[in-house]
């Protein structure tokens, strides 16, 4: 046995990157495990029951499972490892929720598991009835008010639910993609993002038209839901990150479907329009007056027949919209997102109220077919200076990362490349997480700057600017790690970033890849020997699962 991969009894997998098969079962692996190191030789994987529960939703079974670490293994798989993929992944399908006249059914069919089920206290206040049968298995009614409780208690007991209850049929309205868009250029989907539509509707089935499409930033993913809300031709609601994406979803509609302005409203701080379309943020639903006033615009889920409902940047979705979708299980749910990671490790919430993964590909399949552009990732690692690294010593470990990252010699590195990317074509953000630090480099570097504070008007008349070319280099905080529209942005220079996330790591490089001329190069400037340092490890483990490399640079 040759092979890349060591499968130990703990449910870790070790895959070896200089082997020859590396790349070939890394995105083997992406499909039903999570990444949980990525040192320089040895990247540690590790299978969780959610995985596989995805992986299954995916019709991945258990046979292509086993053959692919027995194809990849190193060393004989332990026996207990395979028994535990065979249990996790055989979970999902054995507890279906179906339509019971005015009530719904919770079928299952595995009598160990009904048996646990129904001794669990907590669950039993779902329970209307409950009828036991040696053939058919154990069948429990439940109340229809009760769908996304349900689904969301038994997952937390360790319990996916096959949910074949099916959907409410919202309002009709008459949506078509358009042959041509606004600019007369042609327009047709993609043919990942045709088969990202047709596995998220399936046919109009009970087993689609819920759950998430994972595609990497730049692929298309608003055109993705273009096609869904076409598919349905119902009134939608879009849920989305800020108001700069909600301007860019009411764009692509109105470019690519035969709607009209007054079918898209939107329901913002300025604009509390309801139509046939409506688009809003995740903020403006949770927005209150206080801490103890009612957040009154979660309404908006039950103001109209909603035949769909988007949820842009799902991997964002607050808690409080969770609890509105837990109530509107009835309800179409389409997630869309570069990423399931979330820092809160929720993402069993997400698989219970949004659905499970409907559609994956690995960002490098689609690099390779050139519908993102091919990056460069970079690591500048540099010394803090003998006074910030005397306050670093004595500071608390959150100021240590502030300190870190705020390090004054980055300007100099930032300068540096500044000059390597001054030509015509390159584009340049430059994105940070602390204010201060960003306020202090448009200062010295004399360029405009975007943040939170920034009036809606002239952040979007410098998207624009930058669009076009009349700014090359445009400095910006978090405001801009989501869902916005810079396609012209090659090169991106991180100066600081929120811990160790790897949802904004995935994110801001997302902000390059748009298919473009030029090869894109994402920097990352990191502080040498601090916990800055080791955070960065954390914020790249998911763009190397998806096959990027970073190349270290130490700059003194």
């Amino acid at each position: 046995m040759t092979g890349p991969l060591i499968v130990q009894s703990d449910h870790t997998m070790l895959l070896e990157v200089e082997h020859p098969r590396y790349a070939e079962c890394r995105d083997f692996m992406v499909r039903f495990a999570e990444l949980v190191k990525s040192p320089e030789f040895i990247h540690t994987y590790r299978v969780t029951p959610l995985s596989l529960w995805n992986a299954a939703a995916l019709n991945m079974t258990f046979t292509q499972i086993t053959d692919g670490l027995q194809q990849f293994n190193k060393y004989p798989i332990p026996s207990n490892v395979i028994t535990d993929i065979k249990e996790w992944h055989g979970l999902y399908g054995k507890l279906q929720l179906i339509p019971h006249g005015e009530q719904l059914l919770l079928q299952i069919t595995d009598p160990f598991i009904a048996e646990k089920i129904l001794h669990d206290t907590d669950l039993s206040i779902f329970w209307l009835e409950i009828t036991k049968d040696k053939t058919r298995g154990t069948h429990i009614v439940i109340a229809k008010a009760q769908r996304g409780n349900v689904k969301h208690a038994l997952i937390k007991a360790g319990y996916p639910v096959k949910d074949l209850c099916g959907y409410l049929t919202g309002e009709a309205i008459a949506i078509d993609l358009n042959e041509l868009d606004s600019d007369g250029n042609p327009f047709a989907l993609r043919h990942y993002q045709t088969e990202a539509v047709e596995a998220f509707y399936q046919a109009g089935s009970a087993a689609g038209g819920n759950g998430i499409i994972v595609l990497p930033c730049g692929s298309g993913k608003t055109i993705i839901g273009l096609g869904v809300i076409a598919q349905i031709s119902n009134y939608t609601l879009i849920i989305t990150t800020n108001n700069v994406s909600v301007h860019q979803w009411r764009n692509e509609l109105l470019n690519k479907t035969n709607l009209a302005p007054e079918h898209i409203g939107e329901y913002t701080g300025l604009n509390k329009t309801i139509c046939p379309i409506t688009i809003t943020t995740y903020q403006m639903l949770t927005h209150r007056k206080s801490k103890n006033d009612p957040m009154k615009n979660l309404q908006v889920f039950s103001r109209h027949n909603w035949g769909v409902i988007v949820y842009d940047e799902v991997h964002l979705l607050p808690a409080p919209v969770f609890r509105a979708t837990t109530d509107i299980q009835a309800k179409r749910r389409l997630g869309l997102t570069a990423t399931l990671v979330r820092e809160d490790g929720k993402e069993d919430d997400v698989f219970a109220l949004i659905g499970p993964k409907r559609y994956d590909v690995p960002w490098k399949t689609l690099e390779n077919q050139g519908f993102i552009a091919e990056a460069y990732c970079t690591e500048y690692r540099l010394s803090l200076s003998p006074e910030d690294e005397l306050h670093y010593a004595h500071a608390t470990k959150r100021d240590q990362f502030r300190i870190a990252a705020e390090n004054h010699r980055k300007i100099d590195v930032i300068e540096q490349l500044l000059k390597k990317h001054n030509q015509d074509q390159d584009h340049i953000l430059i994105i940070g997480q602390y204010i201060k630090q960003l306020e202090t480099l448009a200062k010295q570097l004399n360029y405009p700057l975007i943040t939170g504070k920034t009036k809606h008007p002239e952040r979007e008349t410098l998207y624009a600017a930058f669009k076009r070319g009349e700014i090359k280099v445009l400095i910006v905080s978090k405001v801009a790690n989501f869902a916005v529209d810079l396609p012209d942005a090659n090169v991106l220079i991180q100066v600081s970033g929120t811990y160790g996330s790897r949802q904004e790591e995935a994110q801001r490089l997302g902000r390059i890849l748009r298919p473009k001329q030029q090869s894109s190069f994402f920097y990352t400037l990191v502080s040498k020997g601090t916990n800055e340092q080791q955070f960065g490890l954390n914020r790249q483990m998911f763009l190397v699962e998806q096959g990027y490399k970073y190349h270290i640079e130490y700059f003194d």
